[in-house]
C-alpha cells in the first residue's frame, strides 16, 4: 500500500511543478506579445513596476493600466530571456525586450504565494 501512496505523491508533485512552469511560460509569452491583460492575471495584490527610471507600487488594476500604456507606446517585436534564477520562495528572469522604440533590459520577479506564482516586480530599463 505504501508503494501506491508513494507513486501518487510523486505524480501529484510532478503535476504541481508542471503547472508552475506553465504559469511562467504564460507570463513570458504574454511579455513577448505585449499582452498586459494576460500578464496581469498573475499579478500579486501590489506590483512594483519600473519603466526606465520611474518606479512605483501599484494595485493589480493600476499595474495593468501602466503596463498596457507601456506596450501601446512601445510596440513589442521580440523578447529573449537571458538569465533565470531562483531562491526558496521566488524566481527571477532577466531578458531583453525589443520594441519599436528600442531595447529594454527586462527583469521579472515572481514569488510563491498560497501555492501560486505571482508577479511581484516588473522592470523595463
Amino acid at each position: 500500500m505504501s508503494r501506491i501512496l508513494r507513486y501518487f505523491l510523486i505524480l501529484a508533485t510532478g503535476l504541481v511543478m508542471m503547472s508552475f512552469d506553465l504559469t511562467v511560460d504564460e507570463i513570458l509569452g504574454a511579455i513577448k506579445k505585449g499582452d498586459a491583460q494576460k500578464i496581469s492575471l498573475h499579478f500579486d495584490n501590489l506590483v512594483e513596476i519600473t519603466v526606465q527610471e520611474k518606479s512605483n507600487s501599484y494595485s493589480k488594476s493600476q499595474a495593468e493600466m501602466v503596463l498596457r500604456d507601456f506596450f501601446v507606446n512601445n510596440n513589442v517585436r521580440n523578447f529573449k530571456m537571458v538569465h533565470r534564477g531562483n531562491s526558496n520562495d521566488a524566481e527571477y528572469f532577466v531578458g531583453v525586450l525589443t520594441t519599436s522604440r528600442g531595447d529594454y533590459r527586462t527583469t521579472l520577479l515572481i514569488k510563491y504565494r498560497s501555492g501560486k506564482k505571482l508577479v511581484q516586480e516588473l522592470r523595463f530599463e
